[in-house]
């Protein structure tokens, strides 16, 4: 039976984001959240202990069924695909909502954000590799996206996220990684209120290294850390 080291892998996994980060001549300054998709309450919490800050959940239900559970209090992104009438569970709740995609959410965030009086931090998602299996604003379409969103006070874009090709081309997944650089920085230059380009999260376990070479500053890793998961009873 393969032992799984929460704490080997931790730090294996940040001294490979500090030789990269060392490789292409920028400051460590990549945050890594831990993807928790079917990972028990006890190894979140040893993961918590070597140094993990930020957890990131992709289902509303089983986020509910930890948050109350973990402490001391991590940040939370929420990062999968979030359907409309999920919102009111959580936006209070997570520090970052990463799948920011289309204006209906926005609307949705905008109206509970507004009745509690409470600001919600989000990433728009972007579907560079214009995969049909992902969610996420086509790259020509963000522009428009964020004109829409002028108007949604509550609501603060603080970057922007994608999921790499799923591919083995390493050639593909870096210039993907690379239009979503150059995309960002297109978007700082417009200077529109509420939208700031200081995170770009992208880089999962197989690919992390690549995205941080193309300036990722934060990347989303559950296997990398946890090994291989099984869908979790209930």
């Amino acid at each position: 039976m393969i032992i799984i080291s929460i704490r080997d892998n931790i730090l294996k996994i940040k001294e490979n984001i500090d030789n990269t980060c060392l490789k292409t001549g920028r400051k460590n300054d990549v945050k890594i959240v831990a993807v928790t998709k079917y990972v028990s309450i006890d190894k979140i919490l040893e993961s918590l202990k070597y140094g993990i800050d930020d957890i990131g959940e992709n289902k509303v239900q089983e986020f509910l069924k930890k948050v109350d559970h973990i402490q001391p209090k991590p940040n939370y992104h929420f990062i999968g695909h979030l359907q409309t009438n999920k919102v009111k569970y959580i936006y209070d709740k997570v520090d970052l909502i990463q799948s920011l995609d289309r204006i209906d959410l926005a609307d949705e965030l905008e109206k509970r954000a507004n009745l509690a009086d409470i600001r919600v931090n989000s990433l728009i998602q972007i579907n560079i590799s214009r995969e049909s299996t992902k969610f996420g604003i086509k790259e020509n379409e963000v522009f428009q996206f964020i004109e829409a969103l002028q108007n949604h006070k509550h609501l603060y874009v603080q970057g922007l996220m994608t999921i790499g090709s799923n591919t083995e081309d390493k050639a593909k997944i870096r210039s993907d990684f690379r239009k979503m650089y150059n995309l960002s920085e297109r978007i700082k230059s417009k200077h529109y209120d509420r939208v700031s380009m200081d995170i770009l999260s992208m880089g999962m376990t197989d690919d992390y290294m690549i995205a941080i070479e193309e300036g990722s500053n934060m990347v989303r890793i559950g296997t990398g850390i946890f090994g291989e998961r099984e869908k979790m009873g209930g």
